[in-house]
């Protein structure tokens, strides 16, 4: 029977993790690194299934796999720098392999891809009782010219008369952060998993099968 299953984490330089090498990984492709000169390969039985999806402003470079990550990692270089964000997900094994990667597909696009992120996504089947998605998300939106944009900026705490303000003993004004994206926002997860379980269910019962799914937990 369908099953929820949907868990995110970050693809992060901080935990010594390469967006390349994760990449790779989940596509069964050979990748070169440009930051390490090494290349990564992961031979699988069992091809996984992998596609980009693309948004509005993204340059042609960004559908390829290699040079996506690898201008994603020149752009990101602190040390602590966000490569991606990935979910991993299970497909509903009521459905056809077609209809799992349409129902995946148009989930994808209208939850990231329209937002600005270009997707990664790699199906795995491995096992017939286990199909499942890894889905590997950038973190930086594209300018209207295809250069990378800016996910926050700061801003500067003016006063009732519109004057910067400072701390006391500070030549620095006072700033506080602005995001550009709302991804990072907690209530995001939790809106995208909603909106997966409603996407399933809506499948399911077009199709006249009767399992549904729900994000929710047991309590």
């Amino acid at each position: 029977m369908a099953i929820f299953h949907m868990s995110f984490q970050n693809i992060s330089a901080g935990k010594m993790r390469s967006s390349v090498a994760s990449a790779s990984y989940r596509s069964g492709e050979k990748l070169f690194s440009d930051k390490e000169g090494k290349t990564y390969f992961y031979k699988r039985d069992i091809m996984p299934e992998s596609f980009i999806l693309t948004p509005k402003n993204a340059p042609e470079w960004a559908k390829d796999r290699s040079k996506l990550w690898n201008e994603v990692e020149k752009k990101d270089r602190k040390a602590n720098s966000r490569y991606a964000k990935e979910f991993n997900v299970a497909l509903p094994i009521e459905l056809s392999e077609q209809d799992q990667k349409d129902l995946l597909t148009k989930y994808v696009q209208e939850n990231f891809v329209n937002s600005g992120m270009v997707a990664d996504i790699a199906i795995h089947r491995d096992h017939p009782d286990n199909p499942h998605a890894h889905v590997m998300l950038t973190n930086r939106p594209f300018n209207p010219d295809g250069s990378w944009g800016l996910k926050s900026k700061r801003e500067n705490i003016l006063d009732e008369n519109g004057n910067k303000t400072y701390t006391k003993n500070s030549r620095f004004p006072r700033s506080r952060k602005i995001w550009l994206v709302d991804w990072d926002k907690r209530e995001k997860i939790t809106e995208w998993r909603k909106n997966w379980a409603n996407a399933v269910n809506q499948v399911l019962e077009a199709k006249n099968l009767p399992d549904r799914i729900s994000e929710k937990s047991y309590e």
